[in-house]
């Protein structure tokens, strides 16, 4: 896009070399020409007039500026933050699922418990195969004392010991405790020893 002065501003630049070709005719009348000042003078006005109509008006060559490019300006780019940057390569993230925390089921029934031995005498229960120290203390803690306790045990009761031996799990079905029991509660330990040799029980 290009600027100019408006139609009616007069171009200095213009005036000035127009007084110079009058000063130049003025000389050339009177000195080449050897006119009277006043013939010399009214040839150089018409001169300084002539070079006006070209030099001093707008329209003349030496009056027009030359083009001044305006230059547009460049839209300002907008700051872009890291978070806008980032935001669209950000997956999705899924909402945590609840865990739900297991429920405890135990299977069977719990045998029936004394709080002390009877007596205050506690059959010797490392008698049975499979019971040692640890397993007979356990056997307490849960209030069983005596052989003829774990002889009675039914499906549900042995079901429910072998969930909850903790750290002995599935002793009383493998080791067959009820029929050792029910043995010693039959023949007396004596004889229960004698065939536990051969596991005949």
């Amino acid at each position: 896009m290009t600027r100019r002065d408006p139609l009616n501003a007069p171009s200095l630049n213009g005036a000035v070399i127009s007084a110079l070709f009058a000063l130049i005719a003025l000389g050339v009348a009177k000195v080449v020409g050897g006119f009277d000042w006043t013939p010399a003078v009214f040839f150089a006005a018409v001169v300084f007039a002539a070079a006006a109509v070209f030099l001093v008006l707008p329209w003349g060559g030496a009056s027009a500026k030359a083009a001044e490019p305006v230059a547009h300006a460049a839209p300002k780019a907008q700051p872009v933050t890291v978070a806008a940057a980032v935001a669209p390569l950000a997956a999705p993230v899924a909402a945590p699922v609840a865990e739900v925390a297991p429920v405890a089921s135990d299977a069977g029934s719990k045998p029936a418990g004394l709080a002390a031995p009877r007596a205050g005498q506690a059959d010797d229960l490392k008698t049975l195969e499979g019971i040692g120290p640890a397993l007979e203390k356990l056997c307490n803690e849960l209030g069983i004392w005596h052989f003829d306790q774990i002889a009675n045990w039914g499906d549900a009761e042995i079901a429910w010991m072998d969930s909850n031996l903790k750290g002995f799990k599935g002793r009383v079905t493998r080791d067959k405790w009820v029929a050792q029991a029910k043995l010693i509660g039959s023949v007396g330990v004596e004889e229960f020893l004698r065939r536990a040799k051969t596991n005949d029980y």
